[in-house]
Order: C-alpha cells, then structure tokens, then sequence
C-alpha cells in the first residue's frame, strides 16, 4: 500500500490580510510561497512519485506544479480536496469571529461547528478521508508514492482519521506552509511517517 506524501501550499498574501480565504478563488502564492514551491519541487524530483493529486485551489495548483514538472506527471484535480467551506465566514475577518461565542467551539469542541452555511468539521473530515482512501486504494502496490497537495486543516483532519485520533484533538496537530507530512497506510491501517516536516527530505532517499 502506499505512501502518502500530504503537503500543505505554499504561503500566500491572503492570510496576511486577517481575513480567511476559505475557497475564495484568485488566491495565489507570493513570492516566498513561490519560493516554498520550488524547494519542495527540488527536493522531490529524484523521489519515485506515481502519481500527484492536488486541490483545484490556485494556491496549491501552483504549489503542485514544480512537484509535477520535476517528475514529469499530470496533476489531477481531486475536488474532494478543497479547503473548508467556510460558508458565509468566507473573506471574514479572524479578530472579529474571535470575539463571538461559537469561536471556543471551533476550537475546542470542532466536532460539534458547523460553518454557517458551510460544511461541519466532521463533512469536511469524511470529505477529505474519502478522497484519500480513493487514491490509496488506486495506488495500493507496496512501494506506491503519491503526493497530495492541498490544505492545512485537511490535512490535520486527515492524519486524525488515519491515525484514530478524536476529531476534537485535531488542531492541536501542526501544518506549516511548504510543510510535507507522510503516511503509510496499509490494509492495516496506517503509520505516521514525518509531521509538518520542511525540505530536504532524508527519509526518502534510499
């Protein structure tokens, strides 16, 4: 079964403005985002990817793309690996949403938020855990690597749903921008290779 190699975008000028981007289009990486992007593209272009899988956001559409061109993959789209729909908090500032009651629920009880008129934290986890199972189950010979590029809370979710963490534990884990984070999942279940782990990458090279 394979290696998932779950790599969080690079930085972006939009975080930088207070506000959260949600699936607002037209957001893309600045220059260190950029800079991010090569680096990871260099230290991946002698791995064994098969295959690349990314988030139809702009963000890690060009985060994906140095990744893709070092080895020669398509990338492919995966909508299931869309940020949160954040619903009417899109474009929303953080300070002001810090300030309501609901804020202690989303980040000490998440499990029990729904965005308004957006998705649940649990929709969002199912979302994204079935994204990934697809991929594994596509890419499932033994020393299969796929790399998958897209968000910082999917991808926390993601490792709590492969390692059986509960859903309300799941901000307490890290996902830098530019950050690869690695997973060996198997029939068995999975093992947590490297969290939030910034180029080069060691462990990869045989």
């Amino acid at each position: 079964m394979p290696l998932l190699l779950l790599i969080r975008h690079g930085e972006n000028d939009y975080v930088k403005t207070g506000k959260m981007a949600g699936r607002l289009p037209g957001v893309h990486l600045n220059e260190r985002g950029q800079d991010q992007a090569r680096a990871l593209g260099e230290a991946l272009k002698d791995v064994p990817i098969k295959a690349i899988y990314s988030s139809p956001l702009e963000r890690a559409l060009e985060t994906a793309t140095p990744i893709a061109s070092a080895r020669k993959l398509q990338i492919i789209q995966e909508p299931d690996l869309m940020d949160a729909d954040i619903g009417k908090w899109q474009g929303k500032s953080w300070k002001v949403l810090s300030l309501t009651k609901v804020w202690k629920i989303v980040q000490h009880s998440p499990s029990r938020f729904r965005f308004p008129d957006g998705e649940s934290f649990p929709e969002m986890q199912t979302r994204i855990s079935g994204a990934l199972e697809r991929i594994v189950k596509k890419h499932n010979k033994p020393h299969d690597i796929v790399a998958v590029v897209f968000h910082a809370d999917p991808i926390k979710l993601a490792v709590s749903h492969f390692m059986g963490l509960p859903l309300d534990n799941f901000q307490r884990l890290s996902c830098d921008t530019g950050s690869l984070t690695a997973l060996h999942v198997n029939e068995a279940g999975a093992n947590l290779i490297k969290l939030n782990h910034r180029p080069p990458f060691e462990f990869l090279k045989k």
